[in-house]
């Protein structure tokens, strides 16, 4: 069974990217698209991080180093679990990548409108059954139209292509942090994804000398803009052999206690804080 959790970003969110280039300090992006993501090791690591019990974080995330090497913890570990750990091994938890699923963009029309596309509603379907069926169309929009259109950053959307969305509220992971999502648009796959990338939260940073001047170039960082709603899958593993409600129990027991977490790097610069809730 997998379950839910969704992340609704508080602050820019920054997942350090496998390359550099020039001067810009990309995030992590998927192959396939080149839309932005957390790698699941990303929020493996803070969940893990969050969890002060030694043994039930073993149970949950698998055994380190220092677990094998203690024998007082292992004999604890077996009397509380009832499994003898004798390598390292994978948890009872696994966590899949974080997804987009409604980023906002800004709207010269309409202030801040949040943009998706049938290629991200549908990933969200495949772990979410209940959702109704996502719709074909695109440039549907709950916005009232006008006579000027809409126009967002880099884009201007005729007022004759937007189409009523009636049911959108169905589409948007109904919480309290959520609640200010009010104006909604689904794009083209294509246009969405450019979209996304010219929308991308970045900052210019330079390095001062003691006399306050610029000591070398600057760069461009990266980040994912705060309002944006993304989720991640979660579920037990096959490893889970006899500890699986118990391990179902103490991650949910988790999540609910963690109502905002921190994610990425930066934290001194009060970046990747998000608020998470699980369905």
């Amino acid at each position: 069974m997998t379950e839910l959790v969704y992340l609704y970003l508080l602050a820019p969110l920054h997942t350090g990217g496998t390359t550099q280039e020039g001067n810009l300090l990309g995030i992590a992006r998927e192959s396939h698209t080149d839309l932005p993501y957390i790698p699941s090791s990303t929020i493996r690591g803070r969940q893990r991080a969050s969890v002060d019990n030694r043994v039930v974080r073993t149970q949950l995330f698998g055994p380190d180093l220092k677990d094998l090497n203690n024998q007082e913890f292992l004999a604890e570990y077996q009397s509380q679990t009832g499994k003898t750990i004798t390598q390292l091994e994978q948890g009872d938890i696994w966590i899949g990548d974080g997804s987009l699923l409604w980023i906002p963009v800004p709207s010269l029309s309409h202030g801040v409108v949040w943009i998706s596309c049938p290629m991200l509603l549908n990933r969200w379907k495949r772990f979410n059954t209940e959702l109704h069926e996502i719709p074909k169309e695109s440039y549907l929009t709950n916005v009232k139209k006008n006579q000027s259109g809409m126009y967002l950053k880099d884009a201007i959307i005729n007022s004759n292509e937007l189409q009523d969305w009636k049911d959108w509220q169905a589409f948007i992971p109904q919480h309290p942090a959520s609640q200010s999502i009010d104006r909604v648009l689904v794009l083209p796959d294509h246009h969405c994804v450019t979209l996304i990338q010219m929308s991308l939260w970045r900052q210019v940073k330079v390095k001062l000398d003691e006399h306050k001047s610029v000591d070398g170039g600057f760069r461009y960082e990266e980040a994912i803009p705060p309002d944006t709603v993304m989720y991640f899958p979660w579920g037990i593993t096959s490893q889970a052999n006899g500890t699986r409600q118990s391990s179902q129990t103490a991650f949910e027991n988790l999540l609910s206690r963690q109502e905002i977490i921190q994610i990425g790097g930066q934290e001194s610069l009060g970046r990747g804080f998000v608020q998470q809730w699980s369905t």
